[in-house]
């Protein structure tokens, strides 16, 4: 690694999807860039979130770059859900195959940043006790990586072992034999689930809020999709963005059209497709609860066909939101699994953790005897990663200081106060409802663009004007209003203590997205403010 000097162009924090893209953009435009990466390899999510059965919710033919054709024909996936291993081999095949690794500095946490507007670069401190400075700072830890840490009581006192899905430890973890507990039942819980069954003499699943869970249907990856790309490599990027980063076609009908029997095939038709498109089965079904309450007590049936146990199939089925207004949970024998004698269901609503005890979980009606407790507790979400770092402005404030009611950005990359400082699919951008492989290249290529623009007509720093803040915000909160997830409670809704609710992220689709992006940049970058 080229370390002779300790000032560059851009420096990026995280080396992940987003990251890995970056350090090739910005080393392609001519810039000196360095990517600070705390783990010891790349991968970011996918190297940290190792647990067993851990694989993408979105076909692979999809989940992965398209900026080179010869990157995409060389790579071969071998099923319809990549699995964490092969996402993991995939992204350090890229890191090899553009020789990113020597720009990478590995081990190496950002501990902090201040800018400094007389010389108007970002001067970054390091775990490693180095200082460096940068023109340009782009945080690519992306929107889900800050994992929320359990903090019941009395956990320090547990005997057995305790982990997290999000930083499974690399080192194997006993499960053979063992009385096992998992805290959530969110898409990580769910993964983990039916494969801990497997291996464990008792698993216990403690489940706060059940959510809609419907089947992957995984198996071999789409060789049709596939080959279709490859034939026409340049349209099918093209049309990549336009449609908004997925080549999967949804039914997307109109409900008023069809009668009880043909909703009822189309939904019996989703079912065996799997994946993502029980969300999308009708036109409407994200806006008028009455079509929203069709796909959910089908899916309710669903469960309690599969499931035996009716108290079970009960406790499981969601009735406190609408389907897809929480990300739909896609997993293989995840209800299948109660069935199994040695699994039972916790139902937290009626007999909450009271606390950990040396031996096991005690609830406020028993004490479950534990040997390895799995939490999977989800992330802090859009937020978390930017505050778990010390980035001042020159006014000594942190980004999050003025995001008390919500977080206010432009584009869902920019703050205002914090020039020359981007977030890649940040709050306020299409984040979590978006490919993060497509949306993570179009922010790299935006941003790789601005700087670019700055440099060409003489500027030093852009950052975003309250302006241009302010029409941003409107335009979120009007593409959001008529959606029934902007009404329920999730990570990806802002609630304030006077009920006030606000959706975060951008939720007209990463195509019209791009296209409001590609104008604000064309003219001349409108709502941000250039400076020499």
């Amino acid at each position: 690694m080229d370390d002779r000097h300790s000032h560059y162009d851009v420096i990026v924090v995280g080396a992940g999807l987003g990251g890995l893209y970056a350090v090739h953009r910005f080393r392609r435009d001519g810039l000196d860039v360095r990517c600070l990466e705390s783990a010891a390899g790349v991968g970011g999510v996918w190297r940290h979130n190792r647990y067993p059965g851990a694989r993408v919710d979105i076909e692979s033919h999809d989940y992965c770059y398209y900026f080179s054709e010869d990157l995409y024909r060389e790579w071969n996936w071998t099923e319809r859900y990549a699995s964490q291993p092969e996402l993991l081999a995939y992204l350090e095949h890229v890191a090899e195959r553009f020789d990113l690794n020597r720009h990478i500095r590995f081990d190496t946490r950002m501990e902090g940043a201040d800018w400094r507007p007389g010389e108007k670069r970002w001067e970054v401190r390091t775990s490693t006790g180095e200082t460096l400075t940068a023109d340009f700072l782009v945080m690519a830890t992306g929107n889900l990586s800050e994992a929320r840490t359990p903090d019941f009581p009395g956990i320090d006192d547990f005997d057995g072992q305790w982990v997290m899905t999000a930083h499974w430890p690399e080192e194997p973890v006993e499960l053979e034999g063992k009385r096992i507990g998992v805290v959530g039942t969110g898409s990580s819980g769910a993964q983990v689930i039916p494969v801990l069954a497997d291996r464990a003499a008792e698993l216990h699943v403690f489940q706060r809020t059940p959510n809609f869970v419907v089947p992957a249907r995984n198996g071999a990856p789409v060789a049709e999709v596939i080959n279709k790309v490859r034939a026409d490599y340049a349209t099918e990027r093209a049309w990549m963005r336009a449609a908004g980063g997925n080549h999967v076609q949804y039914f997307l009908a109109d409900f008023d059209s069809l009668d009880a029997e043909g909703r009822r095939s189309l939904l019996e038709q989703q079912w065996e497709r799997g994946g993502h498109g029980m969300s999308y089965v009708f036109l409407t079904q994200g806006v008028f609860k009455e079509h929203n309450d069709v796909v959910a007590e089908f899916v309710r049936e669903k469960i309690r066909e599969t499931v035996k146990d009716p108290e079970t199939a009960e406790n499981l089925s969601p009735y406190d939101h609408p389907i897809g207004s929480r990300r739909l949970v896609i997993d293989t024998n995840y209800y299948e699994t109660f069935n199994r004698d040695h699994v039972s269901l916790v139902d937290l609503r009626e007999e909450p953790i009271d606390r950990i005890t040396p031996h096991g979980i005690r609830t406020t009606a028993r004490e479950y005897p534990l040997d390895l407790l799995v939490f999977a507790l989800g992330f802090d979400a859009y937020v978390g990663a930017i505050n778990a770092t010390d980035i001042r402005n020159a006014d000594g404030e942190r980004p999050a200081d003025g995001w008390q009611r919500r977080p206010l950005t432009l584009l869902g990359l920019m703050t205002k106060g914090f020039p020359n400082f981007f977030f890649l699919t940040g709050p306020g951008s299409p984040a979590t409802l978006a490919n993060l492989f497509a949306e993570n290249e179009y922010h790299v290529d935006w941003v790789a663009d601005a700087i670019s623009h700055l440099r060409q007509r003489g500027y030093r720093t852009i950052e975003p004007t309250d302006e241009g803040q302010r029409e941003w915000t409107a335009v979120l909160d009007k593409t959001s209003a008529p959606l029934l997830r902007r009404h329920v409670r999730n990570y990806m809704t802002h609630s304030n203590p006077d009920g006030t609710r606000y959706f975060i992220p951008y939720a007209g689709g990463l195509h019209t997205y791009i296209k409001l992006a590609d104008e604000i940049a064309a003219n001349g970058y409108r709502g941000f403010t250039l400076g020499q």
